[in-house]
């Protein structure tokens, strides 16, 4: 994704979850059902979107990752919230929950 498709995607007046992660990262590995569940339980309240910072290198440096899995929370191109580590399923729909 580039960073134009990328701010357009962030724009969005839904929360968007973005996982910062790379294939290597072994806590990145956990999240990833989880990520899987939360986008299915929120449907088209939210939006999720991973980011693999091996391929889209300006994106990870322009958000500043130092470590993965890094997530934030972006409405209306605004970041809301932002982590690094693994969080569980619950917290991070009560996240989006709270940003809708």
């Amino acid at each position: 994704m580039n960073m134009d498709r990328f701010k357009e995607v962030i724009q969005s007046p839904k929360p968007v979850l973005v996982d910062f992660y790379a294939e290597w990262c072994g806590p990145c590995q956990i999240m990833k059902p989880r990520l899987l569940d939360v986008a299915e339980r929120m449907g088209e309240k939210a939006k999720v979107v991973e980011i693999d910072i091996d391929r889209e290198k300006e994106l990870a440096e322009r958000y500043r990752i130092q470590s993965v899995p890094t997530f934030i929370i972006f409405k209306n191109g605004e970041q809301l919230w932002r982590q690094s580590g693994i969080i569980s399923t619950i917290a991070l729909l009560q996240l989006l929950t709270d940003y809708q």
